[in-house]
């Protein structure tokens, strides 16, 4: 992604073969300012080498007696280095919904975040308030839970899970819990987005890894779920490959949005599954222990 300024105004990041058109098609100007990862300051794009074709194809043919271009005079813009200044981001489609609408935005959010994390993850704005990825996270969370547990009640209902005993008293059980569940949804999502980037955050700064905010880590954790709940709606498999995916989100996510390197970002994403296992095998292994020492004590 090369991310594209024109004086201080932010045009955008965008992949380097839809720059390529925009200079062919003239939106992008030659003394346009371009950065990507791994650069240490801002260039023209008539810098990038990879561009000049492009560039000498589109600039019309200069006038008799006209004096040569001249390169452009404007004032470097550093790069961060290690995150201490963030990079320019043009930001998710959620951000625009005041423009786009609210439905098209997120449905916009939700494909780009599922079918181009690296890219999604890496124009998200890392700081702006809670409220936003807060509401995203809440909108995907509530309709995933909520359409999950409708489908085990009808699913219930056809006494493919029911109480053999007494199925219809199940049925209104379910329903009357049901009920309280679907009021409850918002709270419960929002409890969880809370308290999963707590734990990734205190776990990506356990391996060195968190160079940004704690907001940062909770936008990660609102785009992530707010988009792949919603395969809830898969029957069967829906909640297999939520999970699944929900944990490559988060790996992709944590890595772009702090700058990190993607091993200390699985890392992270594994590590309180790697404590509670060790956790159990040492719980275990001690009553095992405690046990073999009474059976050997007792006469």
């Amino acid at each position: 992604m090369i991310h594209v300024n024109r004086g201080a105004t932010g045009l955008g990041a965008f992949p380097e073969e839809q720059v390529r058109e925009g200079i062919r098609a003239g939106r992008f100007l030659p003394s346009d300012l371009g950065w990507r990862e791994g650069m240490a300051s801002w260039q023209p794009l008539s810098q990038f080498t990879e561009f000049a074709d492009d560039i000498a194809a589109a600039a019309p043919a200069p006038a008799p007696g006209a004096p040569p271009p001249q390169a452009s005079t404007a004032p470097a813009m550093i790069a961060p280095a290690t995150g201490s200044t963030s990079a320019p981001r043009s930001g998710l489609p959620w951000d625009e919904r005041h423009s786009k609408g609210l439905f098209s935005a997120f449905i916009e959010t939700l494909q780009m975040v599922l079918s181009k994390p690296g890219a999604a993850f890496t124009a998200m704005k890392r700081e702006g308030g809670l409220g936003e990825p807060l509401l995203y996270g809440l909108i995907g969370g509530s309709f995933g839970f909520i359409v999950y547990f409708i489908y085990n009640l009808a699913f219930q209902s056809l006494g493919m899970f029911a109480n053999r005993n007494n199925p219809f008293a199940h049925l209104i059980g379910a329903g009357i819990g049901g009920i309280f569940l679907i009021v409850c949804a918002p709270l419960f999502v929002l409890i969880g987005i809370f308290v999963g980037s707590a734990i990734l955050h205190v776990c990506l700064a356990l391996v060195g890894g968190a160079k940004q905010s704690f907001e940062t880590t909770l936008r990660v954790v609102c785009f992530a779920g707010g988009s792949v709940n919603p395969l809830l709606v898969i029957p069967f498999c829906g909640g297999l490959i939520v999970g699944v995916w929900k944990i490559v989100l988060y790996c992709i996510g944590l890595a772009r949005a702090h700058e990190t390197d993607t091993g200390r970002a699985v890392l992270a994403v594994f590590l309180p599954l790697i404590v509670c296992c060790g956790g159990l095998i040492v719980c275990a292994m001690l009553f095992g222990g405690i046990g073999a020492m009474m059976h050997n004590w007792n006469p």
